[in-house]
């Protein structure tokens, strides 16, 4: 937040801070926006960075962060330091968002949903 002019009692908790940051944004505060474009640059060469490791072809984009605008910002973002920097991974990896009520619990889903290891 501080890297992006954003000042907030200092004495919220990461949720409370997200929760600031959600809030400026819906209210179109440009400095909001530029974090959840900050957050898709980051997933944007993540995902280029696991397909180094594993066969990519979709990605579910997931958790509190994603609520709301920031989460298609997030998207938005990914998509396109994807395209711009890796085009063929682009082209073979499908990013997605959960609709809006299976975001915040997209994560515990997808635990659950791992296969035990023996």
């Amino acid at each position: 937040m501080p890297e992006a002019g954003l000042e907030a009692d200092p004495l919220l908790g990461p949720a409370e801070r997200l929760k600031f940051v959600q809030q400026r944004l819906h209210s179109g505060d440009a400095r909001a926006r530029r974090i959840f474009e900050t957050i898709g640059c980051y997933v944007g060469y993540g995902v280029a960075h696991y397909a180094d490791f594993y066969t990519l072809r979709h990605v579910l984009i997931l958790g509190r962060v994603t609520s709301g605008e920031g989460g298609n910002i997030i998207l938005q973002r990914a998509q396109e330091v994807m395209r711009t920097e890796f085009p063929q991974l682009a082209e073979r990896v499908s990013l997605h968002l959960p609709d809006e009520s299976s975001r915040r619990v997209g994560q515990a889903v997808a635990a659950a949903s791992l296969p035990a290891l023996s």
